[in-house]
């Protein structure tokens, strides 16, 4: 069914253009499969998009303004899962509001993202069985041997109508928890992630297709994976979606979404930036000075060069440095202005991003802008 959705909007779209040439099964053969993403969140539209469970940022609004888009949004509860009844009960209502055609009437049509370092797994599995959430996202355990005990309690708390999402930043970590835990999707972040990652790690455009080979070496079937990492707009989801993702996650372009939960100072950063390979940065630096030191010794922060990080000595931030973030921070959206020292998080393709949108419209436009890379990939095809 889903190959059928997917050729009947290409064609639609084909024939509002007036193409000639609608060779639209060979533009098809570039779409991975998702029929198993499509039946488990049956409201969502090819190409899957999904926004990343980003800590105080991605909250009820923007997950339910993305699914209700024809994506897939996560609350991000990180590791402060207090109040993950409350996001899940405004993210209920707003639903009910505004119901998302499609969704199942078994499950709430949004995911949960965790922080497992930090996160307290029987509050977590409490909010999990009032709400049942669609899918929940694990992230940096102190060691991979850690999800398993998460994936039980999850599974046995809605029976396993909450999916189970793992993010991995390597190959090892990917067929490891594939082993222990067999999770429905693995979430291949390459480097040019913003926000936490592996500070060493592969980009997406070899990552993905390598965890690809790798789960098929080990005899490992029925894990879904998705492409995460540097993605923005239709020219980087269509690569993916060559690549073999099932669909793909973006973060950063949410930052710039009228829903997200973040302050002035932060989006106007997020649209001045450019250069994003060269502007931003992975370290520790901006944990340290925010105070979220729990992480795993191999994961840091990618996020834009800023004063607080010139300032830091070998990437050791200094007593001074620290007075000074704490100043900025009484500025409030001054304090991201320029030379300012808050944290930026942000991905390398944060320079492709330059206006601030209703997250529905992102979606839209991105998958217009994909439909626009197949129909011309199948038109000079047609003229091989």
């Amino acid at each position: 069914m889903a190959e059928y959705k997917i050729q009947y909007e290409l064609q639609q779209e084909a024939k509002k253009r007036n193409h000639k040439e609608w060779r639209i099964l060979d533009a098809l053969k570039k779409f991975p499969r998702v029929m198993g993403l499509q039946h488990d969140y049956p409201w969502v539209k090819t190409p899957i998009i999904i926004s990343a469970p980003m800590r105080l940022i991605s909250l009820a609004p923007v997950a339910v303004a993305v699914s209700g888009g024809g994506g897939l949004g996560f609350i991000g509860a990180g590791t402060e899962v207090q109040d993950l009844e409350a996001h899940l009960q405004e993210a209920s209502r707003l639903i009910k509001e505004s119901p998302i055609v499609g969704s199942k009437a078994t499950t709430l049509p949004i995911g949960v993202g965790f922080i497992n370092w930090g996160a307290d797994l029987d509050v977590a599995v409490r909010a999990i069985e009032k709400y049942r959430p669609a899918a929940v996202w694990f992230f940096a355990p102190h060691k991979n041997a850690d999800l398993t005990q998460w994936t039980e309690a999850m599974r046995n708390a809605t029976r396993g109508d909450t999916k189970i999402w793992v993010q991995v930043g390597s190959v090892h970590d990917a067929v490891e928890v594939a082993n222990s835990c067999h999770p429905d999707v693995i979430v291949a972040q390459g480097s040019d992630a913003g926000g936490h990652g592996l500070e060493r790690g592969a980009g997406i455009v070899s990552l993905l297709p390598e965890i690809a080979d790798a789960l098929t070496r080990e005899g490992i079937q029925g894990i879904s994976i998705v492409a995460a990492g540097g993605i923005v707009d239709g020219r980087g989801v269509a690569a993916c979606l060559a690549l073999g993702g099932e669909g793909v996650v973006m973060g950063t372009r949410f930052l710039a979404s009228t829903e997200a939960n973040i302050a002035k100072g932060y989006q106007m950063a997020i649209l001045h930036a450019n250069d994003g390979g060269v502007s931003t940065v992975r370290s520790k630096v901006y944990d340290t000075l925010r105070g979220t030191t729990g992480w795993p010794e191999r994961i840091g922060g990618r996020g834009v060069i800023n004063q607080s990080f010139l300032e830091a000595r070998d990437g050791k931030v200094t007593e001074a440095n620290m007075k000074a973030y704490a100043e900025a921070l009484k500025k409030g959206d001054a304090g991201w202005v320029e030379d300012g020292r808050l944290t930026t998080y942000a991905g390398t393709g944060v320079g492709l991003i330059n206006q601030v949108r209703p997250a529905a419209a992102i979606i839209d436009e991105i998958r217009r802008q994909v439909i626009d890379i197949e129909l011309r990939i199948a038109s000079r095809q047609s003229k091989i």
